[in-house]
């Protein structure tokens, strides 16, 4: 599975040692902390002793179970800085970036402490006869499969609702984020989550397939590439496991020509560039209604020439570097393609001198199929603008993509908008006038290569529950 997992799993795997993961700043190209990695007869001691644990958890009840989960927002908060500082050494985020993830994770801890008892309250059916209601019960140990783009918030999207739902959870995070992963532990430990309950598992991907095969493992969430989400799921398909997946996305919006330009330029800028571009729910593909095509590029050009490279400690900064040198040179490998395949270069696309993994603002234009602009997931600060006749063309090819996670609608018609995003666009997620982004609120996830199931709000937190209907009638 290790060849299916990198893209998930990216690791400088140069630096590395036999049995350790070696860190790397990003910003320096510098080693940074080595850490042991566990084994894989570790790992099955692990699960087996989160299910004896869960056996526990799941007879706690949902106001016992919130103190401890609430508690962990308070230690997040408290400890913000810390963390925000730990994912800029170790891949890259701008500082400003980590503290509002670290925000972000400790209202999601919040949300689901006060919610959970809701989203999982007994719902009553009236059949016309016997007492019948469905009600939610833990699956046990779920194992998860993350990512290192956003090493605490996608943690902590699974862990807080799986917890409140009575199950228990053994990380395996990214191999270039062990001390986020480790982090991620001693907050829940710290905050009251049994120590077996929730383990981090410092593994290379070779390891994984046989962590989902234990039997101590109820299911698997994973969110990464469409390589690691078909090798986890057929790993888990072959045991008829559970999983959630949350794949790549390329994510389109449709630039439509009542929109203001100025104003949809900067919607598509901030869309392109959250998280420096390496997020799977960053629009990438920008496809404008003909009528309004240059008068976009140069607006959308300005806009995006304010995402200055800059030092990710530094306050303010809106572009830190990527998060290996390996990652930015497949990103440039990209760009050149798309270029010699036709697209047109408008911003950036220049691979900066010195030690670090950093990559310019980029901007492309006649994106074509045929491109890795147009037809792959660009991971990294780098837009497409692809150009359509009219609304009905640009909604083809939005919707002509393996892809189907984030979307979005720029248009002065908010009707107008409101109709394409809830009706024509193939995607999880649709947004009109603002850039797509997750909520704890709200459902997240994707469908076609973008994965299956879903995290957040009810929805996310029912997926690791056995939805189970109950008949109840006396003897006669």
């Amino acid at each position: 599975m290790t060849e299916q997992l990198e893209a998930t799993d990216v690791r400088p795997d140069s630096n590395q040692q036999p049995g350790t993961f070696q860190t790397v700043n990003p910003a320096t190209g510098e080693p940074g902390r080595s850490y042991d990695r566990h084994s894989v007869g570790q790992a099955h001691e692990a699960a087996s002793a989160a299910r004896a644990e869960y056996l526990n958890w799941r007879c706690k009840t949902f106001a016992e179970r919130a103190q401890v989960i609430r508690r962990a927002a308070v230690i997040l908060r408290e400890r913000k800085d810390e963390f925000a500082r730990l994912m800029t050494e170790e891949m890259g985020k701008t500082i400003d970036g980590g503290r509002a993830e670290v925000e972000k994770c400790a209202f999601h801890c919040d949300w689901f402490a006060d919610h959970a008892d809701e989203y999982l309250a007994d719902e009553r059916v009236d059949i016309g006869g016997p007492e019948a209601f469905v009600t939610y019960n833990p699956l046990g140990v779920v194992l998860a499969v993350m990512p290192w783009n956003f090493p605490f918030w996608q943690v902590f999207r699974a862990v807080a609702p799986a917890l409140m739902a009575g199950n228990g959870m053994l990380l395996k995070h990214a191999s270039n984020v062990p001390g986020s992963a480790l982090a991620i532990e001693e907050v829940l430990h710290q905050a009251g989550v049994p120590k077996d309950l929730f383990r981090t598992l410092l593994l290379p991907s070779n390891d994984v397939e046989a962590l989902i095969k234990d039997d101590s493992v109820a299911a698997v969430t994973l969110t990464g590439s469409v390589a690691a989400g078909k090798a986890v799921a057929t790993a888990a398909g072959a045991v008829l496991k559970k999983c959630v997946l949350e794949l790549g996305g390329s994510d389109a919006y449709v630039v439509l020509e009542d929109a203001d330009v100025n104003a949809a330029a900067k919607v598509a800028a901030a869309a392109r560039m959250v998280n420096g571009g390496q997020s799977c729910i960053a629009g990438k593909r920008f496809i404008v209604v003909r009528e309004i095509v240059d008068r976009f590029e140069t607006a959308f050009v300005e806009a995006m020439r304010a995402y200055e490279m800059a030092d990710p400690r530094q306050e303010g900064a809106k572009l830190g570097p990527m998060q290996s040198v390996k990652a930015r040179d497949e990103i440039h490998e990209q760009v050149s393609e798309s270029i010699r395949h036709g697209a047109r270069l408008l911003l950036g696309g220049k691979v900066p001198d010195g030690p670090g993994a950093w990559y310019p603002a980029t901007v492309l234009t006649n994106v074509l199929p045929g491109q890795p602009a147009h037809d792959a997931e660009v991971f990294g600060p780098v837009a497409a603008i692809i150009v359509a006749n009219d609304e009905r063309d640009a909604i083809r090819i939005a919707n002509d993509s393996a892809f189907g996670l984030g979307s979005g609608v720029l248009t002065g018609d908010p009707n107008r908008g409101r109709r394409i995003a809830a009706q024509e666009l193939d995607a999880g997620l649709s947004f009109v006038n603002e850039n797509v982004r997750s909520d704890p609120r709200m459902p997240f996830g994707g469908v076609k290569h973008s994965g299956y199931g879903r995290e957040c709000a009810g929805f996310g937190i029912r997926e690791f529950t056995n939805i189970k209907s109950v008949h109840v009638k006396a003897l006669e």
